[in-house]
């Protein structure tokens, strides 16, 4: 099968969130299953790009309403993510340094998915499947079978994999002249409560829809930020697909960010010598257990009642714990955390912003994972700390749910919560401290999270028998 995976990211050309892992190891995974993987994204201005060498593939010019516009299609000459990559340019609109928070994001992503249909519809051969990712691609399936220019591809199946229902990417009507001429019978396949809404119209028009999660597709039909019944209507095209990790970049035995590799053997020595590093670059005490986060400061991931979780867990817990923050996000929330720094010496730092080498070591080095996630379609985080044997503690949640166990129950190798509130954190994170203390059990746990299967072999598989059924 020949698969061709549209998105705003990949890593590690230009990353935001999961979406850019996941589409920077799916499409490798199914390479190694004897499929053909390609990945086509804009050609944002990122160190990637200058760093790598190109070719011009194609070029063409189409329009958004009554913009002409001219595209460039440029392939990565190595293959050095492990499949084709392609890369889209408009000058004007997708030239810039960041993926998203533009003005003109409307104008950026539909040009972009315009350019990506046409440039297909001129192939001489057909893709088996068109794998969508996310709102910013969510036109896609809808142009392909309903607008007049592209009804070459009326036939090619459509996918369309939700990372995130909260962001949908909507459009006011009086720009619903970008979208190219179509039979305006149709119209209602890409409207939904008196807008032009591009994941509804995804999930109307693909031939089928997944999740990254099987939880989280549960949850969607009571919780998708107005397209609870959307989702109910459309449950019998829906499938979960828990997302994997790649486990040749997210492997403490050769991870090259990490200071000291170890495997399950040497876990408890290897993650004591990274935790000293770690320990030392910030002050903190390495003979206390260290919690971390990893992550986006936002409400989702809960980040707002972090700063009050970990002062609760100070106080309550004296002298017995110790922290470390790395994220960006709101405003407010990063200045409650850089402003905590110089009141808790020793048992608590943060660094606002991000950096992948960093958090490598942290997953290496620390004790526990916080993840007290309001959201949480699947979770790439605590997958990694498991990888690492840092223990998660995690809010029951989408994909927290369906892959971490609690260690009260059989076989179980982390924490899990109900409610993301200070006394669940709290709570929580006491009893992280309690099995800490626990050596033996503390060292069981390790390693048994070390032996979970989160690769994407299992998950790419699932994919490539979805596009089967739709053959």
């Amino acid at each position: 099968m020949e698969i061709l995976h549209v998105s705003a990211e990949c890593y590690p050309v230009a990353k935001a969130g999961g979406l850019g892992d996941v589409v920077g190891a799916l499409p490798k995974y199914q390479l190694k299953s004897g499929h053909t993987a390609k990945v086509i994204m804009p050609m944002y201005r990122t160190k990637f790009l200058y760093e790598n060498e190109w070719e011009v593939h194609s070029k063409g010019n189409t329009n958004l309403g009554e913009r002409f516009f001219d595209y460039t299609i440029i392939k990565e000459r190595s293959n050095k993510l492990g499949f084709d990559l392609y890369l889209v340019d408009i000058n004007g609109l997708l030239d810039r340094e960041k993926i998203y928070g533009y003005d003109d994001d409307v104008e950026r992503f539909t040009a972009f998915q315009i350019a990506v249909v046409h440039w297909v519809s001129r192939w001489a051969h057909r893709p088996d499947v068109i794998h969508c990712h996310d709102s910013h691609t969510g036109l896609i399936p809808f142009m392909m079978k309903y607008c007049y220019g592209f009804q070459s591809l009326k036939s090619v199946p459509s996918v369309i994999t939700i990372h995130n229902a909260q962001y949908q990417g909507w459009i006011s009507w009086d720009k619903g002249r970008y979208i190219p001429e179509y039979d305006s019978w149709k119209k209602g396949m890409l409207e939904w409560e008196g807008t032009i809404n591009p994941l509804a119209s995804g999930i109307k028009c693909a031939d089928k829809v997944t999740t990254v999660s099987g939880s989280y597709l549960e949850e969607l039909r009571s919780y998708a930020n107005g397209l609870e019944r959307l989702f109910e209507y459309e449950r019998g095209k829906c499938t979960g697909i828990l997302n994997g990790i790649d486990t040749e970049v997210w492997d403490p035995a050769t991870d090259t960010y990490i200071s000291e590799n170890y495997q399950i053997s040497t876990v408890k020595e290897g993650k004591q010598a990274n935790k000293k590093i770690l320990c030392e670059r910030f002050g903190l005490n390495e003979e206390l257990p260290l919690f971390v986060f990893i992550g986006r400061l936002v409400g989702e991931k809960a980040a707002d009642i972090l700063p009050d979780s970990i002062m609760a867990s100070i106080y309550g817990l004296p002298g017995k714990v110790s922290f470390l923050i790395l994220g960006s996000g709101e405003p407010h929330v990063e200045w409650q955390l850089s402003n905590m720094i110089n009141h808790y010496p020793g048992y608590y730092n943060a660094m606002i912003g991000y950096n992948e080498q960093l958090s490598h070591q942290m997953y290496a080095g620390a004790d526990f994972l916080l993840m007290p996630s309001r959201v949480e379609p699947c979770g790439l985080n605590q997958m990694y700390s498991m990888r690492y044997g840092t223990v998660p503690v995690v809010r029951s949640t989408g994909g927290l749910k369906d892959t971490v166990v609690d260690m009260g129950e059989p076989g179980g190798y982390g924490i899990r919560f109900n409610h993301a509130s200070v006394g669940d954190i709290t709570y929580s994170i006491e009893r992280g401290v309690n099995v800490y203390n626990d050596e033996r059990h503390f060292n069981w746990m390790r390693k048994r999270m070390m032996l979970a299967d989160n690769s994407w072999d299992k998950s790419a598989q699932q994919y490539i028998d979805l596009y089967s059924s739709l053959k």
